[in-house]
């Protein structure tokens, strides 16, 4: 049986997600077959070149899958409309401020300053005033055009050309998850990068094993019905490869495979 690897989310952590490269090729070779859950962008500190090393590994023919997530849509979104918020994100915070961490993707593009927010009040969005850059102080349009000047666009076409989700005989791959009972051609776009409530307190059997991202935890684990990959890489926490051989899974370690079971 050939093995299919994965790689949860990686929040612009370069030297993590090379270290999780290195550990895939010790164990299945140069040519092993990866999917990427989504999330390559924002909080940590090298989103741009997290995305080179992606598109360096595609030109080059590697068995590469990527998937969208949440936050690559976020930035997205931003490049192409000047949008810097999602429905999705109830608190109503920015895509540009650090807890959702879009400051921190644009300085690794070069555009390193201070994102200064409008007063609000709770329920309001949360707005940005102003940027100060070192080529001066900018309104939200200002900074918007300043991004698409900067951040190249073969970088923004790889993430709006990204797929939802990647399916074998025996796992399906996505960001975020699915919407029990619902079969994969009726499932909202919006829920395959964004959903949480209804699927992760769930216990139904989707027919394939999901293996998704998007919920931060200490350290993947096995909940039976669903694996969740993001180990909280976007906050520090070490981002851990895994490999399937069917449904099997084990997690890729400096010691070498770790079996991870429900």
């Amino acid at each position: 049986m050939t093995p299919i690897y994965a790689v949860g989310d990686i929040h612009g952590q370069k030297e993590m997600l090379d270290h999780a490269l290195d550990l895939i090729a010790a164990d299945g070779g140069a040519n092993a077959r990866i999917v990427f859950l989504g999330d390559y962008t924002d909080r940590g500190p090298d989103s741009q070149s997290v995305i080179e090393t992606l598109l360096a590994g595609r030109d080059a023919g590697r068995n590469w899958v990527f998937l969208k997530g949440n936050h690559d849509r976020l930035f997205s979104n931003f490049l192409r409309h000047g949008i810097e918020h999602d429905a999705r994100v109830k608190s109503g915070i920015s895509w540009l401020n650090p807890r959702l961490g879009g400051a921190m993707t644009l300085a690794s593009y070069g555009l390193e300053g201070d994102m200064h927010f409008a007063p609000h009040t709770r329920g309001e969005l949360d707005k940005l005033a102003c940027f100060q850059g070192t080529a001066g102080q900018f309104d939200k349009d200002g900074l918007h055009r300043l991004a698409m000047e900067t951040v190249p666009s073969d970088h923004l076409n790889f993430l709006d050309g990204l797929p939802l989700w990647y399916q074998t005989d025996d796992v399906l791959f996505v960001h975020a998850g699915l919407r029990p009972g619902l079969a994969l051609d009726r499932q909202d776009p919006e829920d395959l990068i964004w959903i949480r409530e209804g699927f992760i307190d769930s216990t139904h059997d989707f027919g394939h094993l999901v293996v998704h991202g998007h919920t931060a935890l200490d350290h993947p684990q096995h909940f039976g019905n669903r694996i969740d990959l993001d180990g909280g890489a976007g906050y520090g926490r070490p981002l851990v490869p895994a490999v399937f051989e069917g449904r099997d899974c084990w997690l890729l370690t400096d010691r070498g495979r770790v079996p991870l079971r429900p």
